[in-house]
């Protein structure tokens, strides 16, 4: 399956990316932990079956000394002992919120109260949004068929200068 369209030599798509790169920078200098940043992004990644951001997120929580383990484990969090009770009222909110369609409720109010239990509001503002604004770079990705693989740590960043 090859690329359907190059979004980075688009220039209507690379304007686009800047924007979307800069929200994407708000939530990054947010109060929330980095590592549940990319964990939550490659957990949601994993659910829509983007190898673009699959790829992205664990190289870039990989160069910021994320464990091997831990990564490997994202996909079976509940089956596994390395994420603390945060993250893992995170990784909920992210499965939750990425499967919409699946869940007639949506985000449950159990992993709401545990997301309130473990987050300030700024914490949980930035979360809502990552959790949004991945599962938009998930859709972009897939439509247009951008494969993982390639991706080395801090290349998307270069990729919108």
């Amino acid at each position: 399956m090859d690329t359907r369209f190059d979004l980075f030599s688009n220039e209507l798509a690379t304007r686009f990316a800047k924007r979307f790169a800069n929200a994407g920078m708000v939530i990054h200098q947010s109060p929330l932990p980095k590592a549940t940043q990319e964990l939550v992004s490659l957990r949601a990644s994993q659910i829509n079956g983007c190898g673009w951001c699959i790829d992205m997120h664990t190289e870039e929580a990989a160069a910021a000394g994320e464990s091997q383990v831990r990564l490997h484990l994202v996909a079976a969090w509940r089956e596994s002992t390395v994420f603390t009770e945060a993250e893992r009222a995170a990784l909920a909110l992210a499965e939750e919120g990425s499967r919409l369609a699946d869940a007639h409720q949506g985000v449950s109010d159990e992993t709401w109260a545990q997301v309130r239990k473990h987050y300030d509001d700024d914490q949980i503002a930035a979360l809502v949004c990552l959790v949004a604004l991945i599962n938009a770079a998930n859709r972009l990705a897939v439509i247009v068929h951008q494969r993982g693989g390639a991706y080395q740590p801090g290349m998307f960043a270069a990729a919108l200068d």
